[in-house]
């Protein structure tokens, strides 16, 4: 299998459970805390990169990028020059790609390319691991590798190179496409919805949090942001409508009966979060972007254990969640602060669901600088046009 041996999804019994309390370190809340500046930081940086760009970008393609530099900067606290990381992330599409390939090792074939691309990969981890290692004896763990490492030691056995890489390219898997995907669906419904958007921006205010176009700073600690009860809604929203993957395998522990109909022990069974979605009775128009249905007002998910469920149920939940959330937050944080933003087609795009769900086209849209007072900041072309009219 390309991504390594017993990964936490495919993993049972002892070695599931392992690593899953191992994984539920990475995705503490104090770890989480540790993150959020780093997070805000790649945020920045990204947004500034689209502002300057004089093209509109595809969010879509954009968005695979800037999950995949939170990954290596924020989770596993790599310092891999922009160069490197942009070759690093083109091997990486190719793994991804290829990922769930036959298992038909053949010249040419789909699997082979996925192990050339895990080998160049973990080439490059192996790098960015050593270095790590060299430069981080002696201080406390601040990021997911290092509590990786940290986890082998209480153990008292200390994780192979091998372990190490299979480890991070799991986590980089991990915090990738499904994040790409709600990125690209939240910057999408914010375009369709400006009152949405608006209505966030005078949460920020009234929370003060945004002040005169600009982020307090110090206000964007993680107990504020799970304070904000109406972008919890929006992001709660769209993870209901646009779920970036459809559902799940299960294998049945007993046999039980559904509907009449009787299902076997041992038989793999799907189940179908957009499908769950759509039609549980709770959720009102289900086809309408409406984040209210989730307020206190309302809570339509509270009315059944399993009628909204974006990162599937039980003890396989994804451990990733609330990391994937808070970087959604700050991302919408971000958008209504910093940014404007402009569809840059006659029409929104078709959405396709496969491999996870995207935009067929990527999401063409033009992005603006805003300095404090809400105003563009002009790029260097726009500020010569305007300087000569």
């Amino acid at each position: 299998m390309l991504r390594g041996p017993n990964p936490v999804a495919n993993s049972i019994g002892d070695i599931h459970r392992h690593k899953r309390k191992v994984f539920s370190k990475i995705f503490s809340h104090e770890a989480l805390e540790s993150y959020l500046p780093k997070i805000q930081l790649v945020i920045k940086d990204t947004l500034r990169a689209w502002s300057s760009e004089p093209e509109p970008i595809n969010v879509y393609h954009e968005a695979q990028k800037l999950t995949f530099r939170m990954a290596i900067r924020v989770l596993l606290g790599f310092r891999i020059p922009d160069e490197e990381l942009g070759r690093l992330f083109e091997v990486y599409q190719q793994f991804v790609e290829n990922v769930f390939s036959l298992p038909v090792d053949l010249p040419f074939s789909g699997y082979r390319r996925g192990i050339r691309a895990r080998e160049t990969l973990q080439k490059g981890l192996e790098k960015a691991i050593q270095e790590k290692l060299q430069n981080t004896q002696g201080k406390d763990y601040a990021d997911a590798l290092d509590i990786l490492i940290e986890s082998g030691k209480e153990h008292g056995k200390e994780l192979t190179m091998q372990e190490l890489k299979d480890g991070t390219l799991e986590l980089i898997f991990a915090a990738y496409a499904t994040t790409a995907s709600a990125s690209t669906s939240l910057i999408m419904q914010l375009l369709k919805h400006p009152r949405v958007l608006e209505k966030l921006r005078e949460e920020l205010r009234s929370k003060g949090i945004l002040h005169n176009g600009c982020i307090c700073e110090g206000s964007l600690r993680l107990d504020n942001i799970n304070g904000l009860q109406y972008l919890d809604c929006v992001i709660k929203e769209v993870l209901r409508l646009f779920t970036p993957i459809s559902g799940g395998y299960r294998t049945v522990l007993q046999t039980f009966e559904l509907d009449g109909f009787q299902i076997p022990k041992g038989w793999s069974v799907m189940y179908s979060i957009r499908d769950t979605h759509d039609t549980a009775p709770v959720f009102k128009d289900v086809d309408v972007f409406d984040p209210d249905r989730f307020g206190q007002g309302r809570s339509e998910d509270k009315e059944g254990r399993f009628h909204y469920l974006p990162f599937g149920g039980g003890v396989r939940t994804c451990l990733g969640k609330h990391l994937a959330k808070l970087f959604l937050k700050a991302l919408a944080i971000e958008l209504a602060s910093t940014s404007r933003f402009e569809l840059a087609t006659r029409t929104f795009p078709r959405i396709t669901l496969v491999p996870v769900v995207h935009p067929v086209d990527g999401l063409k849209v033009k992005f603006f600088g805003l300095d404090s007072n809400q105003n563009e900041i002009l790029t260097g072309t726009d500020a010569m046009l305007g300087a000569t009219v």
